[in-house]
């Protein structure tokens, strides 16, 4: 892209190891985006899977960043933001394949609805099934409360008793949310800036939802339209589940922290123990009259028993 040619989007891409995934989604982006003049900026995060030169030989025309270590999700993006020349920002997973112009969608509708300051889209598994994890709403006492104790597996099609996943509404309207997901979000590149990106404090998991609190703060109204739709494969940069179940804990009681007030965010986050405790124990116990919940079993077992890493010894403390 000449370098005096206006731009409408920067593409930001961070990748881990996830070498084939990431070329098949930049093809698949590269392909699909056809209306608008877009940079792409990916960001390798010291994948030992030859990530950086496979994408740079393929992709020439993309700019790529090879880091030496692993930043995490939020530092790589605030490092390629920092470069980007256009006057949207496109945050994109590298597990995700876009489908049907969905960036240009996305764009599109961004200019009709240019009072929401962030915008996000429809996220399908493979197989087209829906996978809800497009769009969240905010993280609150009660809705974690409903998590500890089961209420949102119980009634998952319950806005009042699953708020975070927005039980029962199918992601097939315009609808104004609380979280646009970071694997799929585009924003104006100036609110971008005004917030100084993503809080670095984030590894991975729950900088979207500290950007979009803080974004709606300044009069920014994230909102998701259907008709944008990629493939969200899910998890394709994770090592473990019980590495992403740590990193979760971890991200939601930073969140708490950040977001509530001192005696909300410890209830918070002693609901966040409960819950864990409650899993890893009814689950052990299920795991002895029937194999199939050993997995789970195992899961919850070892997220409590790595209670140090997401909980904290000292999270009573301000700012510890």
């Amino acid at each position: 892209m000449p370098a005096d040619r206006p731009i409408d989007l920067s593409v930001i891409v961070v990748t881990w190891n996830t070498r084939a995934m990431t070329i098949t989604c930049l093809r698949a982006l590269l392909a699909e985006t056809r209306d608008h003049a877009i940079e792409v900026i990916v960001v390798d995060n010291g994948s030992g899977d030859g990530s950086a030169a496979a994408i740079a030989r393929e992709f020439p025309e993309i700019t790529v960043i090879a880091e030496p270590v692993n930043h995490g999700f939020a530092v790589a993006n605030n490092l390629a933001a920092r470069r980007a020349r256009g006057r949207r920002l496109l945050l994109l997973n590298s597990d995700t394949v876009v489908l049907d112009r969905a960036v240009d969608r996305l764009l599109d509708f961004a200019d009709q609805h240019p009072q929401a300051g962030i915008w996000g889209g429809r996220t399908v598994f493979a197989d087209g099934r829906l996978n809800i994890a497009s769009c969240w709403g905010r993280q609150t006492l009660w809705a974690v409360a409903c998590f500890a104790f089961g209420l949102c597996a119980l009634l998952p099609r319950s806005a009042l008793f699953n708020p975070e996943a927005i039980g029962g509404w199918q992601r097939d309207s315009v609808r104004e949310v609380d979280i646009v997901s970071g694997c799929f979000l585009l924003i104006d590149t100036d609110l971008w800036r005004r917030l100084d990106g993503f809080a670095p404090e984030f590894f991975m998991y729950g900088e979207e939802a500290d950007l979009c609190a803080r974004a709606r703060a300044l009069g920014a109204r994230p909102t998701f339209t259907p008709d944008a739709a990629i493939i969200h494969h899910g998890d394709g940069s994770a090592a473990q589940r019980s590495d992403i179940r740590v990193l979760l804990l971890q991200s939601k009681i930073r969140l708490a922290r950040r977001t509530d007030g001192a005696a909300q965010a410890r209830v918070i986050a002693w609901l966040y123990l409960v819950a864990v405790a409650i899993r890893a124990l009814a689950y052990g116990m299920a795991a002895r009259r029937a194999p199939r919940h050993r997995d789970a079993a195992a899961l919850w077992r070892d997220t409590w028993r790595r209670r140090r890493e997401w909980f904290g010894p000292n999270w009573y403390r301000a700012g510890a």
